[in-house]
């Protein structure tokens, strides 16, 4: 346990440490920092952090992160409206986008199926994905971009069978992404070329 001259930094500290991947080591470390700033740069810390809580919402089409109740994916008229890439979450946006290889739409799940954590398929924004299959009938493709892990494999083939009877075109991303990665944490070229090369999904991709 430790000593605290200040009950106001043990309450920081303490709830930096709430925050995933930061220990209390690091949590001291960060507050220490705050501490150090002038007022107006904790205002814009602290007024950035509120307005993100009040203001962001998720776009009612792909369930991206957005400031409006549509993104800017989806409401640009640059994007390529005639696939839709489907990720586990943001982060796994934001890794494609970087790339620069992807030029179409998302659709978010909000995460992947996992029993063991009690995550199943009503959980996840899939029957979003069928209604905007079943409305859109521009959409000739539907990429299954998920952590080459065991859950994002069962989710990948929970998702085919959904979207098998709208007839459209169903890949997943190619192996250069290696078994048990996630997509965040693959460099940008790799995660760039699984995308281009990205392979039709059917039985015989099901190991």
């Amino acid at each position: 346990m430790e000593n605290f001259s200040s009950k106001l930094l043990q309450s920081a500290v303490e709830e930096f440490a709430r925050l995933p991947g930061i220990g209390k080591k690091t949590a001291l470390r960060l507050v220490l920092h705050l501490l150090k700033q002038d007022g107006e740069i904790m205002n814009r810390f602290s007024e950035a952090l509120l307005k993100l809580h009040r203001e962001v919402v998720y776009c009612r089409e792909c369930y991206n992160i957005s400031d409006s109740p549509v993104c800017e994916i989806c409401s640009s008229p640059r994007r390529d409206n005639t696939m839709i890439c489907v990720t586990e979450d943001i982060r796994d946006v934001i890794a494609i986008e970087n790339t620069g290889q992807y030029h179409g739409l998302y659709h978010v799940l909000g995460g992947i199926i996992s029993p063991i954590d009690g995550i199943g398929p009503a959980d996840l924004n899939i029957e979003a994905l069928e209604k905007r299959l079943q409305s859109n009938q521009e959409v000739r493709e539907v990429i299954l971009a998920l952590s080459t892990t065991m859950e994002g494999d069962t989710t990948n083939f929970y998702l085919y069978k959904k979207i098998k009877p709208f007839n459209r075109k169903v890949t997943v991303i190619a192996r250069g992404i290696a078994i048990g990665d996630e997509l965040e944490y693959a460099d940008e070229v790799t995660l760039g070329r699984s995308i281009i090369h990205r392979t039709e999904y059917d039985q015989k991709t099901i190991r």
